[in-house]
């Protein structure tokens, strides 16, 4: 970890919604990790209004242990929102966005910190559909055939070259991403592309990297709603791009 008032190395942002069964687990695996983590790590728990004991079990971790902090959402704002809100708190130059079930497990790190090495300054997501990615366990199959459909529309759509954007295990300089997510509108599910698309017309360096991933039960993404919700999105950062909604000056 890293004590009081000292700069840390990386910022973890780990958005959490209804996640009491399986936080505290996760947080015994963050600490760890964040703990021997080169130069210190910093801790962002964003709970997203949940109604259940997420919030606690995050504010008891945050008394226990320096460097992590817990913020609330006075109501269920949604994983954009809420990861936007970490990404404005951290500290860090080098910021890890990852879920609350650790889908990816943070041995996985270590891959996109050495590929954001060689970039330099840049964006490194991890990704399920590469060929060396490797799915532990699988969702049901409608939710593996409505992903791979999200990812071809968003791809025709946006020219976006990525296999998985919805991976949620994401490395980002601040430096270049900060004044992107200042412009950020998208609340919920599909944050991803908005930040990827903006990013990508902006020249911003961005690899995707080969993870582990294993599927965790009680997804948030609802099954009918969610998808049109997404390519709602997608089309509303469409227009908002073309309006210049998003000129900001470059990462550079």
């Amino acid at each position: 970890m890293i004590s009081e008032g000292a700069s840390p190395a990386l910022t973890l942002v780990i958005p959490a919604y209804n996640e009491e069964v399986r936080l505290a687990g996760s947080l015994d695996e963050v600490t760890r990790f964040a703990s021997t983590h080169p130069g210190g790590a910093e801790v962002i728990i964003v709970d997203d209004g949940s109604g259940d004991g997420t919030a606690a079990i995050a504010r008891a971790y945050a008394g226990r242990q320096p460097g992590v902090r817990v913020l609330v959402n006075e109501r269920n704002r949604g994983k954009g929102y809420s990861i936007r809100r970490g990404v404005l708190e951290s500290r860090a130059e080098t910021i890890l966005v990852c879920d609350a079930d650790l889908s990816t497990p943070l041995s996985e790190a270590s891959r996109l910190l050495a590929r954001l090495k060689t970039l330099g300054v840049g964006i490194v997501i991890g990704s399920r559909g590469l060929g060396e990615s490797k799915v532990e366990v699988h969702q049901n199959r409608i939710r593996e055939t409505m992903g791979r459909v999200f990812n071809l529309l968003v791809r025709a759509l946006t020219k976006l070259p990525f296999h998985d954007t919805q991976c949620g295990f994401k490395l980002m300089s601040r430096s270049a991403v900060l004044p992107i997510f200042k412009r950020a509108r998208v609340d919920r599910f599909s944050y991803d592309v908005e930040i990827l698309y903006v990013a990508h017309r902006k020249g911003i360096a961005i690899e995707e990297v080969p993870v582990i991933w294993r599927n965790a039960p009680g997804s948030k993404v609802g099954i009918l709603s969610a998808p049109l919700e997404m390519l709602r999105d997608v089309l509303r950062v469409l227009y908002w791009y073309r309006q210049g909604w998003y000129d900001v000056p470059d990462a550079a």
